[in-house]
């Protein structure tokens, strides 16, 4: 019987602006404008690099980063430098736009809830049910789900910058555990990554996986997981 629920935080409950609202909202904050090729030309570099936390994955990762991404979510300094050197690799027009881009994504304006994010957490902290929400970062998400109005339905944040491991390690997966008090068969573990999510099952978790979808592309995403916990 799941008595506990951990979720993954990007992809999973909220999901990062896109590349271009990114970009737009960080220059309109610097001040710095770009011509429309050039934005454009920007955006695509940025995407290419996989510049953006929590947006779509490198499809080139310079040599001399290659440690540093893998090894990311261990600390705030490494996650900072990983995003940053994939900024820097990607070109951008203006130096000060690199800190810039990446300070703009922990702003809580850059992440949107999906849609049954809410109702799914509300319908848990009904039944009796606690959550922990397991997360490979490097910064502090809890404004973020402070300023959705997410956070009084949270229970504990485990995070990687702040244990000193990452998911798949079943570290991560134990800690939530024993923070929810109980034990691991009786946790489901709802994520979008197989590799970093599926390490829950290590421990003996069940697992479910959603899509790594744009908000407006997944509206019920979470809904069958209702239905794993059984009657209410």
């Amino acid at each position: 019987m799941i008595k506990g629920v951990m979720f993954d935080f990007s992809g999973t409950l909220l999901r990062i602006e896109s590349t271009e609202e990114w970009l737009a909202a960080t220059l309109a904050a610097t001040g710095i404008t770009l011509a429309d090729e050039e934005f454009a030309e920007t955006a695509r570099r940025l995407t290419e690099y996989g510049a953006l936390p929590g947006g779509p994955a490198p499809r080139h990762i310079p040599a001399h980063l290659e440690t540093l991404w893998h090894e990311r979510d261990m600390s705030a300094e490494q996650h900072r430098a990983a995003y940053g050197g994939l900024a820097e690799a990607a070109g951008l027009p203006a130096a000060e736009l690199v800190q810039a881009l990446y300070d703009r994504h922990m702003n809580p304006a850059a992440w949107q809830p999906y849609p049954d994010t809410e109702p799914t957490l509300r319908e848990l902290r009904r039944r009796g049910i606690p959550v922990a929400v397991v997360s490979n970062i490097g910064w502090d998400l809890r404004p973020v789900f402070r300023a959705h109005g997410l956070d009084a339905l949270v229970d504990t944040y485990v995070l990687s910058f702040e244990l000193g491991a990452q998911k798949p390690d079943p570290l991560v997966f134990r800690a939530a555990c024993d923070r929810l008090g109980l034990a691991p068969a009786d946790v489901l573990m709802v994520g979008d990554d197989r590799r970093a999510d599926g390490g829950a099952r290590a421990l003996g978790c069940p697992v479910h996986f959603v899509d790594h979808l744009p908000v407006d592309q997944r509206p019920e995403g979470l809904a069958p997981l209702l239905d794993l916990l059984g009657p209410s």
